[in-house]
């Protein structure tokens, strides 16, 4: 029996769900896909030598990476015009989670937990009595001082949980629910009746013990990690229809992969087509690897010079080029539809969400707002309008910060989903398929 556009879809994205567990293994998924389809690996440090219809990418600091193509006019030494046509698309590759401290082992009697902190803004409940696991990164000492070995670890059997006090303890669990960051959300790591002494280093060092043995080193060659606790809970299909996805991480892994199937199946022969996959969205975008850096116009500076083009050139084809930016949006809740704007209200399984704010925590004006609608018309993709309620605050997506970084016009768009930012969330299949058609109509207009 053939498998369906539905089908090829939900599998791809639940592949790459699972494959997500860090920002790091992110974007290690999205490279083996994109080598796949005969992308090639660039150096951020090397010189580049770029060839028109040449498909490249870029690993910028483990967490962030650059794809694009060039089109057959991108000939280096022989482009003519005073401008090149430039679509990128954009994404994050963090989510609200636990991070792991540094030096985490903390004692409470026989119980052994982590000393975890809180990254970005995690519906913290959500994470409670869930089997957690690790991964992340984790830097060894190498005969390099400057070079230390780094090694990425995947924890796949859960190893972790919070457990929730019992309603025995705390009668008012479900009426005032306020969690301390540092008190109630350390993860407990195991039981250890025979301990003899907190200061005994053997007892003080089972994180970095454990750590060893994920990577069969040496626990003194360690030198730091960056370390993430993950949901590793299966991506499962919901609903008497079978149309509902309930995963973590849908915040943002759904628009990672909306834009490489985009880029992979869009067919624009012109210009430059690009998508940025950019670490730290959750906490503000302001790093070496966020959108609130140089990092992608320093990336595309090297392109033109590589190409023997100059910045003004560069300069021209930004203004003129576009930006779609690919985030979640919130779709009407069930139980609550008095959270949403009295018109704009979005459901799930209605189609991809444009999103717009007066305030411009989203980047999409009117102007580019219809080319997004005229793609979708012209495709028969189905859309939505969304806009938040005037009273209360929504969030905010990295659009409007690489738009301004870039002085590129932008369009703000994403699947709608419920309980955002829980450790899992909730989305109806049809809207990614729209979303992904979204994506491939812009680069292939």
């Amino acid at each position: 029996m053939p498998i369906t556009n539905h089908q090829l879809t939900l599998n791809r994205l639940c592949h790459t769900l699972e494959a997500s567990v860090s920002p790091y293994h992110g974007i290690q998924e999205a490279a083996r896909q994109l080598m796949e389809a005969g992308y090639a690996t660039l150096s951020l440090g090397d010189a580049w030598k770029l060839q028109a219809n040449g498909r490249y990418l870029v690993n910028a600091f483990d967490s962030t990476l650059f794809a694009f193509s060039l089109g057959d006019d991108m000939v280096p030494g022989q482009f003519s015009s005073d401008r090149a046509v430039i679509r990128l698309a954009a994404a994050h590759t963090d989510w609200p989670c636990l991070k792991v401290k540094p030096s985490p082992e903390v004692f409470t009697g026989p119980y052994g937990k982590l000393n975890a902190e809180v990254y970005g803004s995690p519906i913290l409940s959500t994470w409670l009595d869930r089997p957690l696991s690790a991964a992340g990164k984790v830097c060894v000492a190498s005969q390099d001082p400057f070079a230390p070995e780094v090694l990425f670890i995947h924890r796949k059997q859960p190893v972790f949980t919070i457990p929730n006090l019992a309603i025995h303890m705390n009668r008012e669990v479900n009426s005032k629910n306020a969690l301390n960051p540092q008190i109630d959300m350390l993860p407990l790591a195991g039981i250890w009746p025979d301990k003899p002494s907190p200061s005994l280093s053997c007892w003080n060092n089972f994180f970095l013990d454990f750590l060893a043995s994920e990577i069969n080193r040496d626990p003194q060659d360690i030198l730091d990690y960056e370390i993430y606790l993950y949901n590793p809970e299966p991506p499962v299909t919901l609903g008497l229809n079978g149309q509902l996805l309930s995963s973590p991480r849908l915040d943002n892994i759904t628009s990672i992969q909306a834009c490489i199937t985009g880029l992979l199946e869009g067919n624009c022969q012109k210009g430059i087509q690009g998508i940025a996959l950019y670490d730290n969205e959750e906490i503000g975008s302001a790093t070496k690897q966020g959108a609130r850096s140089m990092l992608l116009e320093r990336i595309l500076e090297k392109v033109f010079l590589s190409l023997g083009l100059n910045r003004e050139i560069m300069l021209n084809s930004l203004v003129t080029g576009l930006l779609l930016s690919l985030d979640v949006a919130h779709a009407m809740h069930p139980n609550h539809p008095e959270k949403c704007d009295i018109k704009n209200q979005i459901m799930m399984g209605s189609g991809l969400a444009l999103k717009l704010s007066s305030s411009q925590s989203y980047a999409t004006d009117a102007a580019y707002a219809s080319i997004a609608e005229g793609l979708c018309r012209s495709k028969n993709i189905p859309y939505q309008k969304f806009s938040n309620r005037s009273d209360i605050r929504g969030g905010s997506t990295l659009g409007t910060i690489a738009s301004a970084m870039l002085n590129m016009p932008a369009i703000d768009a994403g699947v709608p989903i419920l309980a955002m930012h829980s450790s899992r969330e909730l989305m109806h299949i049809q809207d990614q398929m729209a979303l992904e058609d979204l994506a491939a109509a812009f680069f292939g207009a």
